[in-house]
């Protein structure tokens, strides 16, 4: 079936106040956040402290590739998300507002070969890994092919995706067939009826298809991201914690972040302390794993249990530090930071004609504007930014 794939791939190729209040009571959060922070260090070896400075993956770096990728910190960008529409068969309250978002006019979409070639300058410029996401990236009818074509490219080691699920299980035998090799699956709830309440849509069995369809294809881990809101599904921590005893499954508990039109309010978050003190309350036996300097996860073992579980905690704790990730929107923008407002076109200059050199010069000197941090949370709820599906999960 690979053969398949590869003949295809031959014949299709083509050239206020209320934020005063609000900050008074997250500072207590955060000290809580301190308090078991200082805890789980003593737990935690000394061979699971992590330093850009010391380590060798970050320190050696392809001749091949590019200071197009570095920016005035020195941070070297070596992952591409590329969100591939804007579409999606869900709703989810996180993702945009109850009233929908604009969808910007196909014609002002990347297409296919945009996308591949843009890719491939960054991949030969130092890129090894790309996630393509959405919208909801499953729904995209070349989808096989997309993958096909990047999964080719010379210097590439991971392509993922993360994707809500739905109609994943019938495409994952043919996309890992076609490269792709990591996946993230997102689900909020384990709960039916709550499924519907927070994606404003059926399909929560079909979601658990996946996942199941994932493992027994051989990922491993299947992670599965899992956005906790205060009231809504943070009493369901350790029911998902449950899913990594017998499978190699990775849950991923992610802190509320806000977008433009999800209504963020800090009652709504629950602390990644508060999340780890919840699992610690009932498991024993959590361990803290040592962690990739680059990563945005705080990762951890429970004795017993195949899979693990991981904390993505952008408000508590931002890991600006170790930022290695760069986005390209399905309308071409390109986003140096996810929280951030800035984005440069690289779908205008393609169209005018501009060759590799002049874009590789224009995505340069945006990763070199890229800030140390991202503003805080309380002034990234200020902050105009378009809504998560338009900036890709």
């Amino acid at each position: 079936m690979m053969r398949r794939c590869v003949s295809e791939l031959a014949r299709r190729r083509r050239p206020d106040r209320t934020v005063d209040t609000m900050k008074a009571g997250f500072q207590c959060l955060v000290n809580v956040s301190s308090s078991i922070r200082a805890t789980d260090s003593q737990r935690c070896s000394s061979t699971c402290a992590t330093s850009c400075a010391t380590d060798p993956d970050v320190l050696s770096r392809e001749t091949s590739s590019s200071e197009m990728l570095v920016d005035s910190f020195g941070r070297f960008h070596n992952y591409l998300r590329i969100s591939l529409t804007e579409r999606c068969n869900l709703r989810c309250q996180y993702c945009m507002p109850a009233e929908g978002v604009e969808l910007t006019p196909k014609s002002e979409l990347l297409s296919h070969d945009e996308i591949i070639r843009i890719a491939d300058l960054f991949v030969t410029s130092g890129v090894n890994k790309i996630r393509l996401t959405g919208g909801e990236p499953t729904i995209r009818k070349d989808i096989e092919d997309i993958c096909l074509h990047l999964s080719g490219l010379k210097g590439l080691k991971t392509l993922a995706m993360t994707t809500n699920g739905i109609v994943l299980s019938k495409k994952l035998p043919k996309l890992k067939e076609c490269g792709l090799s990591a996946l993230n699956i997102s689900l909020d709830t384990l709960v039916p009826a709550k499924f519907e309440f927070m994606t404003r849509r059926k399909g929560h069995s079909k979601v658990l298809e996946s996942i199941d369809a994932a493992v027994e294809l051989g990922y491993s881990p299947v992670k599965v991201n899992c956005v906790i809101m205060r009231g809504i599904n943070d009493d369901e921590i350790c029911n998902f914690v449950e899913l990594t005893r017998h499978k190699p499954i990775n849950v991923r508990f992610i802190e509320f972040m806000p977008f433009d039109g999800n209504v963020w309010n800090v009652k709504k978050l629950v602390p990644y302390a508060e999340m780890l003190d919840k699992v610690r309350q009932s498991y024993k036996g959590v361990e803290r794993l040592q962690d990739h300097p680059t990563d945005t996860a705080k990762n951890f073992r429970i004795d017993g249990h195949v899979g693990t579980i991981s904390f993505i905690t952008s408000m508590t704790e931002h890991f600006c530090a170790g930022c290695n990730r760069l986005r390209l929107l399905a309308d071409g923008n390109f986003k140096v930071c996810l929280f951030g407002p800035s984005e440069v076109s690289l779908r205008e200059p393609i169209r005018t004609g501009v060759d590799d050199v002049g874009l590789k010069d224009i995505i340069g000197a945006a990763v070199k504007r890229k800030k140390a941090k991202h503003a805080g949370m309380f002034d990234i709820a200020k902050t105009a930014n378009r809504p998560m599906i338009h900036i890709g999960g």
